[in-house]
């Protein structure tokens, strides 16, 4: 096979079963669903969940992973913060003329390495070559389905008094980016969070039943996320600053940059909103695990609103303002 794409790899001939055969069959090892039009699966519920995302991050690959290690956390951890357990994955591949053989197969492995960190399945697929200059390199979309077993979130649960608690530092995925950008000139030892947290959330769920709510806090960041939720669920929120955790190296680099890490991106973190009386219990659990060892309690549920929700931070000074939503171009193709 050429060490490159061609477009005759996308033309559904020799070169294209070839492709599909030799690189997505043999990493995703579903030779048996390959054969038909559709994936037939299993699923131990009545009750399904069903997400989708793009993956289009420049630069391809950066500090702790790359576009197909991302796609595969992504949505595995979209389909976990639901409330679902993650079992089957699709993934669809638009990839430039010219793309190097070499680069889409280290990408491939490590979906396939990532699939089977998180327990799920890559079942079906598809891809599509175009020209020269139509996308930059690699596009991935990826679809995923899961299941409800015991535990749904109920956000109609959140009281005054709860407590919001992250799972770790925060703005280490965006940090690794913009330092893989050469033009940034950023040099620092952080690398991108993405991971897939599912088994995680599934042990914390089984453990703590009265869990109200769970999100990942992507594109916007812990702040956007949080706007989010206080918007849809009409409640007020506060953050405690000085309570967040953030890497120097991130801190610094914001600093330098103009950035807030609140705003920061993040691919491998989660907010939970839990009852106060078992905050320290779950931030104590969450330290057993790699992808929350550094848990933190980093704000509270003030006041339970009719009419739409706010947020806030607190500074160590005492001083209170409000945080709005991401409104400008932070940081395109951040995932």
């Amino acid at each position: 096979m050429k060490p490159y794409i061609s477009l005759a790899h996308g033309d559904g001939g020799e070169l294209a079963h070839k492709l599909i055969q030799e690189v997505f069959v043999e990493a995703f090892d579903h030779s048996d669903e390959a054969r038909f039009d559709a994936a037939a699966i299993k699923v131990p519920s009545e009750k399904l969940a069903f997400s989708t995302d793009s993956f289009v991050i420049q630069p391809i690959f950066f500090p702790g992973g790359n576009i197909g290690k991302l796609a595969v956390a992504g949505t595995v951890n979209d389909l976990s913060v639901s409330g679902a357990v993650p079992l089957y994955l699709s993934v669809g591949f638009i990839i430039e003329e010219g793309f190097l053989l070499e680069d889409l197969k280290e990408i491939v492995q490590s979906m396939a390495i990532e699939a089977k960190k998180a327990g799920v399945h890559i079942v079906t697929g598809d891809t599509k070559v175009v020209e020269r200059g139509s996308v930059d390199g690699l596009f991935i979309n990826t679809a995923g389905i899961g299941y409800y077993n015991s535990y749904e979130p109920e956000p109609s649960r959140i009281e005054k008094g709860d407590s919001i608690i992250v799972n770790g530092t925060i703005g280490d995925h965006g940090l690794a980016v913009m330092s893989a950008r050469d033009h940034l000139g950023i040099h620092h030892s952080v690398d991108s969070d993405c991971a897939s947290l599912n088994h995680l959330i599934q042990a914390i769920v089984k453990e703590f039943a009265s869990v109200r709510i769970m999100r990942d806090p992507t594109r916007g960041g812990v702040a956007t996320t949080l706007v989010e939720i206080c918007e849809d669920f009409h409640v007020h929120a506060t953050i405690f600053e000085e309570h967040l955790p953030i890497k120097d190296e991130v801190d610094g680099a914001c600093d330098i940059l103009g950035f807030d890490p609140l705003y920061i991106a993040n691919e491998g973190k989660v907010l939970f909103i839990v009852p106060s009386e078992i905050k320290e219990k779950v931030v104590d659990f969450l330290h057993q695990f790699e992808e929350g060892k550094d848990a933190a309690i980093i704000g509270e549920i003030t006041q339970i609103e009719e009419e739409i929700g706010k947020l806030y931070v607190t500074t160590p000074l005492g001083t209170l303002r409000r945080l709005h939503r991401l409104s400008n171009l932070q940081l395109p193709r951040i995932c």
